[in-house]
């Protein structure tokens, strides 16, 4: 029979929680931003054991897309009403996300894997919420 592997304890532990892990790690990133992202699966596409946390209840830091249940808790503006439709079908971008299609940064979440969580697409439009408006984002010059 099998002996149970001994669990390990640590004194910054609180008392009466399990540890989830051996706490033995090459790096700690704190936060879950594209930086964040980035820089953990830099580090563990090349071995490191990388433990990766966030203070929030979502993934994304302040450039997170919320889902209506989260959209309307970070605003403390209650619960969403139930005529508009499900919390999945809206996913709303705290900070719009433009990546260049032959950028660095896309080589570099290619190599992560990073893009087996992404999606990629070609926008047509881009548009803010300002003074009670909603307005387009010039993309090109004949639009500025």
């Amino acid at each position: 029979m099998a002996e149970e592997q001994e669990k390990k304890t640590f004194d910054w532990l609180p008392e009466g929680m399990e540890a989830l892990a051996d706490g033995e790690y090459d790096a700690i990133i704190m936060g879950t931003g594209l930086k964040e992202c980035v820089i953990s699966g830099l580090l563990s596409v090349q071995g490191m054991r990388v433990l990766h946390m966030d203070r929030n209840d979502y993934y994304g830091a302040d450039c997170a897309s919320l889902n209506l249940t989260n959209l309307y808790k970070k605003f403390n503006a209650g619960n969403p009403p139930d005529n508009i439709g499900s919390n999945r079908d809206f996913n709303v971008d705290l900070i719009p996300k433009f990546i260049m299609a032959c950028g660095n940064l896309t080589k570099m979440l290619l190599h992560t894997k990073v893009t087996r969580y992404l999606e990629f697409k070609s926008i047509e439009g881009s548009f803010v919420y300002k003074g009670g408006k909603i307005l387009k984002v010039p993309a090109t010059p004949e639009e500025a």
